[in-house]
């Protein structure tokens, strides 16, 4: 039987992971807005941990998509190489010494976006 604090952590990552699924292509947010937008301000972490591990879901979670604050790719790491840089660049941000150059111009920002 799962703990009543391990249910509340896979419903939050459930939910952060719905959140970056409506992530429009060429669009980019931090984990700080889905936390906000969770009702969760200070769960930025969180969301980064959530999006760690993405990669076991049966769907894809386009978690190349969320930056940090500045629009710095603090989770590279997770993807391998240059790979989150690329994905990135593919679909429009500019990006120079792992960070995103035009962050602001595609910032997406669920609170704005979904209400």
């Amino acid at each position: 039987m799962l703990s009543k604090k391990h249910e509340e952590k896979d419903d939050f990552f459930d939910m952060v992971y719905e959140i970056t699924k409506l992530i429009p292509y060429g669009r980019v947010t931090s984990y700080g807005a889905i936390a906000r937008y969770l009702g969760s301000g200070r769960s930025a972490r969180v969301v980064g941990w959530a999006l760690n591990g993405c990669h076991s879901q049966s769907e894809l979670i386009p978690a190349h998509r969320v930056v940090n604050k500045n629009g710095f790719l603090t989770g590279k790491r997770h993807f391998g190489g240059s790979t989150m840089a690329q994905l990135l660049m593919n679909e429009g941000a500019v990006i120079e010494d792992d960070c995103i150059l035009n962050f602001k111009e595609l910032f997406w920002d669920p609170s704005d976006e979904l209400g």
